[in-house]
């Protein structure tokens, strides 16, 4: 698959972001979710089963759903706008999140042994380190993608 290149307007930034990444982290954290939860069911007495990452899964997808929300009921509108007064702290909010995001990831990483599958895995829990993989990647890249470059030009401190 060819990703194409972001924009660099801001306004058209946050709407690649909704697009590209936040529509894709709704379509793929349930289907990770019910596949952990089978893997977990299925292999529940095999040692190297990642016990407790359907939970993790499911909180992360409470977790990054308030957050998307927040960012197109609340933030994006307000970049959309050339941005407002104070506009710092609504960033500094997602900065947060996406910290605890990435400590999500930490311990998904954790959960798995860094997405390795032990030897004879069957099709699902293959799936399902694939899938992980994948929005493992996109979450990082929508991430850096805010913090590096979205963010910083409405951030004072960090502009020039």
């Amino acid at each position: 698959m060819t990703r194409s290149l972001p924009p660099t307007d801001p306004a058209e930034m946050t709407r690649y972001i909704e697009t590209r990444f936040h529509a894709r982290h709704r379509e793929q954290l349930p289907d990770l979710a019910a596949l952990a939860a089978k893997v977990e069911q299925v292999h529940a007495d095999a040692l190297a089963v990642p016990a407790g990452l359907s939970a993790l899964l499911e909180h992360l997808i409470g977790a990054l759903e308030v957050h998307m929300k927040k960012e197109e009921l609340i933030l994006f509108p307000a970049i959309r706008r050339g941005g407002m007064p104070g506009i710092e702290n609504p960033i500094a909010v997602m900065r947060a999140d996406h910290d605890d995001h990435g400590a999500e990831v930490g311990r998904i990483r954790a959960l798995t042994a860094d997405l390795t599958l032990p030897e004879g895995a069957c099709r699902k829990w293959t799936a399902l380190y694939q899938g992980l993989a994948g929005f493992i990647d996109d979450l990082e890249a929508h991430v850096a993608l805010e913090n590096d470059v979205l963010f910083p030009q409405f951030e004072p401190a960090r502009k020039g």
